[in-house]
């Protein structure tokens, strides 16, 4: 077997055939759309290549043909706030073999280690963590939620036995909407308490303010995620590309933000899952499949949602923002009854403040994925992902000595 770096058309067409192939057989498999994964991997459209690099490569048997891929990258704003610098690996797939497997990761180990790096995350993506992120390790009858990695069950021993150690767990969990009621009614009273509150105000997203929500996001997302282990700011710019890359299924009224005295504290995004459209596409989005695309919308072939990211700042993070945006949405549902269920998609166990909002409405489990390390050299010693903080508010008047009479609500 060898191992060639993918350069040429011809290697990226193979990069996308292997995996259709590969999946052929697997009714569960939704194909990633080709034009979205080359997107990651073209420097005018990802704005990581800023301040990072990135390669594939594809895994050749002695008859030339392709049974294993694998990508390989560098996000240098990230990779120096670890205790060792570390790189990411992604998009692997490989046939049912240990040693084509092992191949893959250490092509993989040796570029990046030529790059200065000394441990490797993965399976991850060159971007933020919100799409192609963990690998699957149970939940493999269920149909993935867009963006989310699928996977056959064998990788995990491939990767455990090279050496990957769990960095840190995410769980996909699934809010049904076939109830009466439909959140648990502290919910409810919670959401009321906050509602009633006249200094509180929430609203949904719409275009024609598109840019001051961007900012509205920035301005909550990088103070909430201020206290997670190697945190480092969303960019505006990858704001703004996802608008773009979303817009053809965004549904403003499942996107919405809270306010305290006008200033922005909480956000909320949801998407209709696409997965349920996509999956007819085979990975390609033609002119014949754009129009297709259209006509399934207007179908309702989209049967969930996904609820991508939200966030609180920290000094709200007690005041039932949350249940409020909840029950916003639960209007918003109601008046779009082909939605079966919300999909909440991922915590990660560094984040028992979240994981605890899926429990506390009402929210079953779906999927289980693992973000993995692995650190070049075995001497140095492993460590799990650092949990969140419950209590940030405490760390956020300590970092910034908020008087409390400035806070009071």
């Amino acid at each position: 077997m060898k191992i060639i770096e993918v350069t040429t058309a011809e290697h990226r067409a193979e990069f996308h055939r292997f995996q259709r192939e590969l999946y052929k057989n697997d009714k569960n498999f939704v194909t990633p759309l080709e034009v979205l994964i080359e997107n990651i991997f073209t420097p005018s459209r990802n704005e990581f290549f800023s301040h990072g690099e990135a390669t594939r490569f594809l895994l050749l048997d002695e008859n030339d043909l392709v049974v294993g891929r694998v990508a390989a990258f560098i996000n240098r704003s990230k990779a120096y706030t670890f205790k060792q610098p570390t790189g990411g690996i992604g998009f692997f797939e490989c046939i049912p073999s240990k040693q084509a497997a092992f191949m893959l990761f250490d092509t993989c180990k040796k570029w990046l280690s030529e790059r200065g790096m000394e441990a490797m995350d993965g399976p991850i993506n060159f971007g933020e963590n919100d799409n192609y992120w963990g690998l699957l390790v149970e939940g493999f009858e269920q149909e993935p939620p867009f963006g989310m990695l699928y996977n056959p069950p064998y990788y995990r021993e491939f990767f455990e036995e090279y050496g990957f150690k769990m960095y840190f767990e995410q769980v996909t969990n699934l809010l049904r909407l076939n109830k009466d009621p439909w959140l648990p009614e502290r919910i409810y009273r919670i959401a009321e308490w906050t509602l009633s509150k006249e200094n509180f105000h929430y609203k949904h997203f719409d275009y024609k303010h598109a840019s001051k929500f961007m900012q509205d996001i920035k301005k909550v997302y990088d103070k909430a995620w201020q206290f997670h282990e190697n945190f480092t700011p969303i960019q505006t710019e990858t704001l703004k590309k996802e608008l773009r890359e979303a817009r053809s299924i965004i549904d403003p009224k499942m996107i919405w933000f809270a306010y305290h005295n006008d200033e922005p504290i909480a956000f909320f995004i949801m998407f209709p899952d696409a997965g349920y459209i996509f999956k007819h596409f085979n990975g390609r989005l033609n002119l014949w499949n754009k129009l297709r695309f259209i006509w399934m919308k207007k179908r309702h072939y989209m049967k969930r949602t996904r609820i991508t990211i939200m966030g609180v700042l920290p000094e709200y993070q007690r005041y039932g923002v949350e249940s409020a945006i909840f029950v916003k949405l639960e209007e918003v549902m109601k008046k779009r009854p082909w939605i079966e269920a919300i999909e909440l998609s991922w915590v990660g166990d560094f984040n028992p403040k979240m994981r605890a909002v899926h429990e506390g409405v009402g929210a079953d489990f779906y999927q289980r994925h693992y973000t993995y390390r692995y650190i070049f050299d075995s001497s140095r010693a492993f460590e799990r992902s650092s949990t969140i903080a419950i209590d940030t508010k405490e760390k956020y008047r300590e970092k910034y000595r908020f008087n409390k009479q400035s806070y009071k609500l």
